[in-house]
């Protein structure tokens, strides 16, 4: 471990001590390191629980399903980070259907379901709301991935109500706040989602969406944020 050498600077904040929105070169985009470069990373960093959610198949350059049939046979456990096994799905369309079958999903530990160019097209704030309500309907969806951006607008009291009953978890994505994002309009849109979260008392889980190593565990964007609306720190999901 000690030979391992990061490119980036230990980061302890305080709400990172899990991250399950990351990704390794199975997810393409450039995207060399591997499972074992995350976890080493995780816990140069301190964190306690490394998720692994590779992009879905219908992301150009991700893995195909047997990368994802195979993940239950991966190790448990690496240089002391407890690892889960997930997926980043996509979400195809107005109906809610993703890219990964039910009988590989029921394999993982959890699934974040995402829109994402050009795979979804989006629609109305109502049709986007509803195709996320019927993505959720599968048990091993756990996260709503990213749904801060404005290219995909959704009615947030309907979809943290629908979260909150459904036991999903809402995501605060620090690369959508962080001020190059591609997304439009994150900051805005996290801050209205976060305050219907406080009122309905809905969870939300804090992610780094760190592709490779490099930000595994960074969600200083999102601390920020959470700061700036003082939102109650036991709202902020600790695990699954």
């Amino acid at each position: 471990m000690d030979k391992y050498i990061s490119n980036t600077k230990i980061i302890k904040n305080s709400y990172a001590k899990m991250d399950l929105h990351t990704h390794t070169c199975a997810s393409g985009h450039g995207t060399v390191d591997r499972i074992t470069d995350l976890a080493k990373e995780a816990a140069l960093r301190h964190l306690q629980v490394l998720g692994i959610s590779d992009h879905g198949p219908a992301t150009v350059g991700s893995a195909g399903l047997s990368y994802f049939r195979s993940l239950i046979l991966c190790e448990r456990n690496r240089f002391g980070i407890k690892l889960l096994y997930g997926a980043e799905a996509n979400i195809l369309d107005k109906e809610g259907h993703l890219d990964l079958p039910d009988d590989i999903l029921s394999t993982l530990d959890f699934c974040i379901v995402s829109m994402h160019r050009p795979i979804y097209t989006s629609g109305s704030a109502a049709e986007n709301t509803k195709a996320y309500i019927r993505a959720m309907e599968h048990p091993n969806v756990k996260i709503i991935g990213h749904c801060d951006d404005s290219r995909f607008p959704v009615d947030y009291m309907e979809l943290v109500r629908s979260a909150l009953t459904m036991g999903v978890l809402p995501e605060l994505n620090n690369v959508s706040l962080l001020p190059d994002s591609y997304r439009r309009d994150c900051r805005a849109n996290a801050a209205a989602m976060l305050q219907i979260c406080e009122t309905l008392s809905c969870p939300v889980i804090l992610s780094s969406d760190s592709h490779g190593r490099e930000h595994v565990g960074d969600v200083a964007e999102a601390e920020k944020l959470l700061r700036e609306l003082d939102f109650p720190k036991q709202l902020i999901a600790s695990k699954l």
